[in-house]
C-alpha cells in the first residue's frame, strides 16, 4: 500500500512537471507537455488505475496551489482524467466465454483462466473522445462563439507572424486565414496523435517492466466498432452547417478520421505480410506520410474502405490453411 502511494506520488509529480514545463517557453517543453499522461498512464497500467487517480488529484492540488485552478482544472480534464479512464480501459477484461475463439483469449489452456479484454478499437474511440474534448475545451477558452474564436486565433496568428510589409499584407491575410479555417481539425489531430502515442508507450514501458497483466496484443487486427463510422458521417456531414456546431463537427470528424487512418495502417501491415521486401515498403509509406502530411488522406480512405469491405478479413480467410479433412 505504501509503495503504491509513493508511486501515484512519483507519477503525479513527474506529470505535473511536465505539464507545466510549457510556462518556459522552450522547444523541449513543448514534447514534455504533450508527454504529460505517460507517467499516470504508467501508473494506472502498472500498479492500478487507483494509483493513477491519487497521483492526478495530488497533482491538480499542487498545480492550482502554485498558479491557479485554471490551470489545476487544465490538468485534470487534459491529463489526469484521461490517463486514469484509459489506464483502467486497458486492464479491463471479463473471462472469456467457453466458446471463445482463440484468438480472443489471453491465456493459455494450461494457465490462468482465459480473459476476454477490453477491444482496443473500442479503447481508440475513447482516445478520439478525449481528443476532442480536450480540443473543444481549449477552442472555448477563446470565445463562445464562432466569430470570437476565429478572430481570436487570427489575432494571435497574426501576432506571431508580426507583418509589418504592407507589400505582402494581403498575402499573408490570406495564409493566416488558411490556418485558422484548419486550426481545430489540426489541433485535434495533434491531441489524438499524442494520446494514441502516451497509451502506446506507457503499454510499452509497463510490459518491459514485467506489470502489464494484459497480454500485448496483434494490433494490426484491431477494429473499430460500427458506429464509429455513423459517428463520422454524421460529423462530416455538420461540418457544413457552419458556426459553432460546424467547429466542433470538424474536431470530432479529424479525430476519428485519424482512428481511420489507424486502421488504414494496419491493412497495410496486414496485406504486406507474404511482401519480401515488407520492413522497406512500410518505412516507406511512414517516411512519406511524415514528410508530407497529406498522403494520410489515403490512409483514411483504406481504413474506412476496410471497414466497409472487409479486406483483413477477406485477406486472412485466403490465406487461412484449408480445414483437415476428417480421418475415415
Amino acid at each position: 500500500m505504501v509503495m503504491n502511494l509513493l508511486i501515484a506520488a512519483a507519477a503525479g509529480c513527474a506529470s505535473a512537471l511536465m505539464f507545466a514545463s510549457i510556462i518556459s517557453g522552450a522547444l523541449v517543453s513543448l514534447l514534455l507537455f504533450y508527454l504529460a499522461p505517460l507517467p499516470l498512464m504508467v501508473a494506472a497500467m502498472g500498479w492500478g488505475p487507483t494509483s493513477a487517480a491519487i497521483g492526478g488529484a495530488l497533482a491538480g492540488v499542487g498545480l492550482g496551489a502554485m498558479f491557479g485552478p485554471p490551470y489545476s482544472a487544465a490538468f485534470v480534464l487534459t491529463v489526469a482524467l484521461p490517463a486514469w479512464w484509459l489506464g483502467h480501459l486497458v486492464l479491463l477484461g471479463r473471462p472469456a466465454p467457453a466458446d471463445a475463439p482463440p484468438q480472443k483469449i489471453g491465456a493459455t489452456p494450461a494457465g490462468p483462466p482465459p480473459v476476454d479484454w477490453y477491444p482496443l478499437g473500442r479503447i481508440l474511440v475513447w482516445i478520439a473522445c478525449f481528443a476532442a474534448l480536450t480540443t473543444t475545451a481549449a477552442l472555448l477558452t477563446l470565445g463562445s462563439d464562432a466569430s470570437t474564436i476565429t478572430e481570436t486565433l487570427r489575432h494571435g496568428l497574426m501576432r506571431i507572424v508580426d507583418a509589418q510589409d504592407s507589400a505582402s499584407s494581403d498575402r499573408t491575410s490570406e495564409v493566416v486565414d488558411a490556418f485558422v479555417a484548419i486550426a481545430p481539425a489540426a489541433a485535434a489531430t495533434i491531441a489524438m496523435t499524442t494520446l494514441t502515442l502516451n497509451v502506446w508507450l506507457a503499454a510499452k514501458v509497463t510490459a518491459a517492466s514485467g506489470r502489464l497483466r494484459r497480454p500485448w496484443p496483434d494490433m494490426k487486427t484491431t477494429t473499430l466498432p460500427p458506429m464509429a463510422l455513423v459517428a463520422t458521417t454524421v460529423a462530416l456531414a455538420l461540418c457544413f452547417v457552419g458556426g459553432l456546431p460546424a467547429i466542433l463537427a470538424q474536431i470530432v470528424t479529424a479525430c476519428l478520421m485519424m482512428s481511420y487512418a489507424l486502421m488504414g495502417f494496419a491493412v497495410l501491415h496486414t496485406i504486406t505480410l507474404a511482401q519480401r521486401g515488407r520492413r522497406l515498403w512500410l518505412t516507406s509509406v511512414y517516411a512519406i506520410v511524415l514528410v508530407f502530411v497529406w498522403p494520410v488522406i489515403a490512409i483514411v480512405g483504406i481504413g474506412i474502405a476496410d471497414a466497409i469491405f472487409g479486406f483483413r478479413q477477406h485477406y486472412m480467410q485466403r490465406r487461412m490453411p484449408p480445414p483437415l479433412a476428417p480421418r475415415s
